[in-house]
């Protein structure tokens, strides 16, 4: 079978893990995290690109653009995840897996994180497990797609 291709998006603030709330996120940088997901994608025999915005629009673009492109998504929405519709109309509206992922255990942190919007237009969610959680979705994808 040949290399499958997938995309990792990142929303809000997620360029400022390694700065922003160690106690959560820890101090690996985003950057180096990226790197580690980008090699591990490679070992599972997928070309892996990464795309982070602060922006919505941006981010919907990006989905909308995905079809046909990408076989399979990791999306991190950041505190979009919680409240933005627009996202989850952008996801419902192409044809590719979707894996819902985030580094902290959303259900352990503040009430108003506790809801995910996106999650029942995903395949599955993952949290929790800190950079780990994108390797998890990574591997999650390979049933999937």
């Amino acid at each position: 079978m040949g290399k499958k291709r997938v995309l990792v998006l990142l929303g809000p603030n997620l360029n400022m893990v390694g700065v922003r709330e160690k106690g959560v996120y820890g101090d690996e940088t985003a950057e180096s995290i990226n790197l580690q997901i980008v090699e591990n994608a490679k070992k599972l025999n997928y070309d892996c690109d990464i795309y982070q915005s602060n922006h919505e629009g941006d981010l919907i673009d990006k989905i909308h653009s995905a079809s046909g492109v990408y076989h399979g998504v990791v999306i991190n929405a950041g505190a979009l995840t919680h409240y933005s519709y627009a996202l989850r109309d952008a996801i419902a509206s192409v044809r590719i897996p979707f894996v819902e992922t985030h580094m902290s255990n959303i259900y352990a942190r503040e009430d108003f994180r506790h809801k995910s919007v996106i999650s029942e237009v995903c395949a599955g969610q993952i949290a929790g497990f800190g950079k780990n959680s994108y390797f998890l979705a990574l591997a999650a994808l390979k049933d999937l797609m």
